[in-house]
């Protein structure tokens, strides 16, 4: 039976083409196979020369002793071997080794470059820097989307940076492609500057000007948001209301509800979002769903209205939508303000 196969393919004549195609193909999988392989295996050598530094060195790393002798090192190592061994090429080393366990850096260089991993460890406070290397994983960032992302103060905007450290550093931990907190979803500032609006214009503004920058909307509100419908239509006890804008949130697994607002929050859109999303839950939601949740974005903010009314706790969320990107102050300074009174809150409850 071999033989016969054998005599039969030694009649045919290969198609170049497809030929070279297939072999194409196989060239390119395994090259980008090497690449990964080679950038896991050069950050796992480069975590290994700050391991090795710190641990034949100690505390001497960063006196003035030490600094020479690591500007000898660099000097010996680049002349031996290339560039990649600078003197601030063997400080970052350093620094990734130290706030990098072995074990936790093996398991994140599967999928975070040596870059991620410089840009991470500037980020001084634990819970942020862990906030945007877990993003990074799950929404496969690129080194210049990290960029990006802290430029325009994601952490600061999302609603899980008003809560404690603690709890910050519980949730990340658990977070993973299947398992996502709403919290670090949603924001609790949105920047709307794209849909050029300026000066008085309504809701009905508001919401024509995003349908028409759609893309850059859903962009702004973040990864896994798919839009379904405009003014959804919600009849009950014969009234007809309608739901501004109704999208679904791939990783959450819910549908979203959104109502656009003027001005500040209002305790009767409480009311009026719990409606929207009893009506959804019973006639849209779908049986592997999980249960619709809100958002109310308005054009003021005041957070205390939203913390006293507990509504963090429940399926409705809050958030200003800024028309113009402000200073990066006034996200810190109304951040602060979120930990400050959570915490108030917390003090009171206990």
């Amino acid at each position: 039976m071999t033989d016969k196969i054998e005599i039969s393919n030694a009649g045919k004549i290969p198609d170049t083409n497809r030929l070279l195609l297939g072999i194409e193909t196989l060239i390119e999988k395994a090259s980008r196979s090497i690449a990964v392989y080679l950038n896991t295996e050069i950050s796992r050598l480069y975590w290994a020369i700050g391991n090795h530094i710190i641990t034949e060195m100690g505390f001497e790393t960063y006196s003035q002793q030490g600094r020479q002798i690591l500007a000898t090192l660099s000097q010996t190592l680049t002349e031996k071997f290339g560039k990649g061994y600078t003197y601030s090429g063997l400080n970052r080393m350093i620094k990734v080794a130290e706030v990098y366990s072995e074990e936790m850096f093996a398991t994140v260089s599967r999928t975070l470059s040596w870059s991620h991993f410089i840009e991470l460890v500037a980020i001084e406070n634990p819970a942020k820097r862990l906030f945007y290397q877990q993003m990074c994983i799950i929404e496969n960032w690129s080194i210049r989307t990290l960029r990006q992302k802290e430029d325009t103060m994601l952490f600061e905007r999302t609603a899980i940076a008003a809560k404690p450290d603690d709890e910050i550093l519980q949730i990340l931990q658990t977070t993973n492609h299947t398992n996502i907190s709403p919290d670090l979803v949603f924001k609790s500032t949105y920047v709307v500057d794209f849909l050029g609006l300026s000066g008085y214009y309504s809701e009905k503004d508001l919401e024509n000007a995003i349908l028409v920058e759609l893309e850059k909307f859903i962009l702004e509100l973040g990864q896994g948001f798919a839009f379904l419908e405009r003014q959804k239509h919600i009849p009950i006890d014969s009234i007809d209301y309608s739901l501004d804008l109704l999208f679904y949130h791939r990783k959450l697994n819910r549908l979203v509800a959104i109502d656009l607002k003027l001005g500040k929050f209002k305790p009767k859109y409480k009311g009026q979002m719990e409606l929207y999303l009893k009506y959804l839950q019973k006639n849209e939601r779908q049986p592997h769903e999980n249960p619709p949740i809100g958002l109310l974005l308005c054009s003021e903010g005041n957070t205390e209205h939203i913390h006293f009314l507990l509504l963090d706790e429940e399926n409705i969320k809050v958030a200003q939508y800024l028309t113009a990107f402000p200073d990066k102050q006034w996200f810190i300074e109304k951040l602060n303000k979120s930990i400050a009174i959570a915490q108030q809150n917390i003090n009171n409850k206990n």
